[in-house]
C-alpha cells in the first residue's frame, strides 16, 4: 500500500508507513482513549472496511462498540442484505446497533418543485419496509424534531450519545477520506477546528458533549480501498461488482442518499439493477424519472458543462429569469441565499455589483458573478453550496428567512 500521507499547514508530507498500518494504530489509539465507540454505517465500501478493522480490534481486546446506519428508504437491496450481513457477522462485539428508519429530510436535487424530501415521511407509500428491529419511533431520540434534517441529526445524534448514562468521552468513527473531495480535504486541514490533540489532524472534538469525530481512513485513497478488500477476501457490498459490470467507474461508486445535486447522476442504476423498484421511486420522489434521463447530460441540463443563456439577455436578466420560472416557495428560498451573497460581496470587493461573468466562475472556487447564480440554480443547488454557504439548522431556517427577507428591503439587491 501507498506511504502514509498527513496534512498538516494544508500540505501532504509523505510518513515512514503505509496507511492500513497507520489505520490500524490510530484505532488502537481510539479504544485506548474511549469507553465508548460508535461507528457511523452507510453499507459503501469505506464504512465497510472500518467496521471489518474495528470489530476485529474489538475482538482482540474483548471490547464492544456500537453502530449507527440511516435507512434512507430508497436503497439498493443490496446494500440492506449487505448490512445485515455484516451486522450478523459482528453481532458478537457490537453492542447496539441503531438502524435508524425515521423521517430524515435531505436535498432533493432533481426536481425544484420538490427541493427537498424525507425518507420514511408519515402519510405517503414507502418504497420498502423497514427491517423487524429498526428504530421507527422518531421519540426514541429526544433531540428529534420534525422536518429534522441530515445535517442536524447526526451531530445532534452525537452529542446525544456522548451524554448518554453514564456520561463518558465518546469517539464516533466514519469512514471519510480526505481524497474523496476538496471540502472533506479542507476538513481534515482546517486548523481552526478544535481536535482532541495537536497531533491528530483526524480527529474533530465537540466541547460542549465530550464526543470526539474520527476518521482513522482520511489518508486512504480508492485504490486503497479496494487493494485491501482483494487482499482480505473480507465482505463488502455486491452492489459494487454490480455496478463495475454496468460500466460505473470506480471514482463515481457512491452508496449513500440517491437524490443530491451529485448523487443523481447513479439513479439509472436503479432502474437497470432493481427495475421493480424504479417504478416506487418515480411515484414517492419528484423528479426521479427526469434525473435518470438528464442527471449525464453534459450539455447544460442540471447545470452540467458548458451553461447557456439567450443571446440578448445578460447573464443578471437570466438569473431572474429562472427565479421567476421556479414555485414561488422555492424561488424565495433563493433569493434570500442570493440577497447574502451579494450583500456580502457588496460590502467587500464588489460595491456596486458582482460581474456578470468572469474566467473559471462555474469551477469549483467560488469566483462570483451572475452566471454562477445562474448555475447554481440550474444545477437545483437548493443550500446554495456552490455560493459557500451551507445547510441552514433546520429549527433556525423560519427565524432566518423571516430576517433575511427584512433586510433584503434595506440592501435592495435583489
Amino acid at each position: 500500500m501507498r506511504p502514509l500521507r498527513t496534512p498538516p499547514n494544508n500540505r501532504k508530507i509523505p510518513l515512514q508507513k503505509n496507511v492500513y498500518c497507520a489505520a490500524l494504530e490510530r484505532i488502537s489509539w481510539v479504544f485506548d482513549s474511549f469507553d465508548r465507540i460508535c461507528m457511523s454505517f452507510s453499507g459503501g465500501k469505506d464504512s465497510t472496511l472500518l467496521f471489518h478493522l474495528v470489530a476485529q480490534e474489538a475482538r482482540r481486546r474483548k471490547r464492544t462498540f456500537s453502530v449507527m446506519f440511516i435507512d434512507w428508504e430508497v436503497q439498493f437491496q443490496y446494500t440492506i442484505q449487505h448490512i445485515q450481513t455484516m451486522k450478523q457477522l459482528y453481532e458478537d462485539c457490537t453492542d447496539t446497533f441503531y438502524w435508524i428508519a425515521i423521517p430524515i429530510t435531505t436535498v432533493n436535487g432533481t426536481s425544484s418543485y420538490q427541493p427537498e424530501w424525507t425518507a420514511w415521511e408519515p402519510g405517503v407509500k414507502w418504497v420498502r419496509q423497514p427491517p423487524e428491529g429498526a428504530i421507527t419511533d422518531p421519540a426514541f431520540f429526544p433531540f428529534y424534531t420534525q422536518g429534522m434534517t441530515f445535517e442536524d441529526f447526526v451531530p445532534s445524534f452525537n452529542d446525544w450519545l456522548a451524554r448518554t448514562q453514564p456520561v463518558t468521552p465518546t469517539a464516533i468513527l466514519t469512514g471519510m477520506r480526505a481524497d474523496e473531495s476538496l471540502l472533506r480535504f479542507q476538513s481534515i486541514c482546517d486548523r481552526r477546528k478544535t481536535r482532541y490533540s495537536p497531533d491528530k489532524p483526524w480527529t474533530t472534538a465537540s466541547m460542549s458533549s465530550g464526543a470526539c469525530t474520527i476518521a482513522p481512513l482520511y489518508d486512504w485513497k480508492t485504490a486503497d480501498i479496494w487493494s485491501w478488500f482483494a487482499r482480505t477476501g473480507e465482505s463488502c457490498n455486491p452492489l459494487y461488482q454490480l455496478m463495475f459490470q454496468a460500466g460505473v467507474k470506480p471514482r463515481y461508486m457512491r452508496v449513500c442518499e440517491p437524490f443530491g445535486p451529485e448523487q443523481r447522476a447513479g439513479l439509472w442504476l436503479f432502474h437497470v439493477l432493481e427495475p421493480q423498484r424504479w417504478d416506487q421511486i418515480c411515484q414517492r420522489v419528484s423528479g426521479a424519472r427526469t434525473a435518470e434521463i438528464y442527471a449525464a447530460d453534459r450539455n447544460g441540463f442540471y447545470g452540467q458543462g458548458q451553461i447557456n443563456k439567450p443571446s440578448e439577455m445578460t447573464w443578471r436578466d437570466y438569473a431572474m429569469f429562472l427565479l421567476d420560472s421556479l414555485p414561488p416557495s422555492t424561488a424565495e428560498h433563493y433569493r434570500n441565499k442570493i440577497a447574502v451573497y451579494l450583500q456580502w460581496y457588496r460590502e467587500r470587493d464588489y460595491p456596486d455589483d458582482i460581474p456578470d461573468f468572469q474566467d473559471k466562475d462555474t469551477g469549483s472556487k467560488d469566483i462570483p458573478s451572475w452566471r454562477r447564480i445562474c448555475r447554481t440554480i440550474l444545477r437545483n443547488d437548493y443550500w446554495c453550496r456552490a455560493l459557500s454557504f451551507s445547510p441552514t439548522r433546520t429549527h433556525h431556517y423560519e427565524r432566518w428567512k423571516k430576517r433575511v427577507q427584512e433586510k433584503r428591503k434595506l440592501w435592495n439587491v435583489i
